[in-house]
């Protein structure tokens, strides 16, 4: 049998923050968001030592574990991003193991920034290396980059079956109760596509019919 905590030479921490971590999006989302949210963390490791890049494994774990945690349907009311409710829930969580403040604030810009491409690669590896994992995951940008070895590996591991379409409809549930959250983020592209009627904000017509006269 594959020895779960290996993938593509990368280990993921076996430490008592990460294994509560792994429990809590056990318990609280999909096989599909667990398994899609443990190759984020695999693929933003390997990534990160691609672009030789020193980071913490765990606070990159727990930023991967967390990033689609505001997807689940206890944050559907919250009229916040589901990026901010999985950064909150991250925090809180870091916050109730005495995770030091510095290290909290990095996890937390992880998670709430990972769908906001052009600003996270210029930041912490921690935040770069989320954000790296999931456009590796759920885009494929920078497929090539990571040797068809260690893609294997980590899908052998962590498999993807239908995951485009399975992942689509996850985005879908989970922003279709808050559509007012899609406003200039690409969250609106899904909604377009699989929600009738929705409309998506327009920045333009948003400045023009604003209450300033000029």
């Amino acid at each position: 049998m594959a020895d779960e905590s290996v993938a593509g030479g990368v280990t993921v921490p076996d430490t008592k923050l990460a294994r509560e971590a792994t429990q809590l999006v056990r318990d609280e989302t999909s096989d599909l968001i667990y398994h899609h949210s443990r190759r984020v963390y695999l693929f933003g490791a390997l990534q990160g030592r691609r672009r030789d890049l020193g980071f913490d494994p765990e606070l990159l774990y727990i930023g991967a574990m967390f990033h689609d945690l505001g997807l689940g349907a206890r944050h559907h009311g919250s009229g916040r991003r589901f990026e901010v409710d999985g950064a909150d829930a991250a925090r809180q969580f870091l916050r109730d193991h005495d995770v030091p403040e510095d290290s909290i604030r990095r996890v937390w810009t992880a998670i709430a920034l990972h769908t906001t491409p052009g600003i996270p690669e210029f930041m912490e590896p921690e935040v770069a290396l989320v954000t790296a994992g999931v456009e590796y995951d759920v885009l494929g940008i920078g497929y090539h980059d990571i040797a068809p070895a260690d893609r294997a590996a980590v899908v052998a591991l962590h498999p993807r079956p239908d995951f485009k379409r399975q992942i689509l409809d996850a985005f879908t549930e989970g922003i279709r109760p808050k559509p007012e959250t899609t406003f200039g983020n690409v969250k609106a592209d899904v909604l377009e596509h699989y929600v009738p009627g929705f409309e998506r904000g327009d920045f333009v017509r948003t400045i023009l019919e604003s209450p300033w006269p000029e």
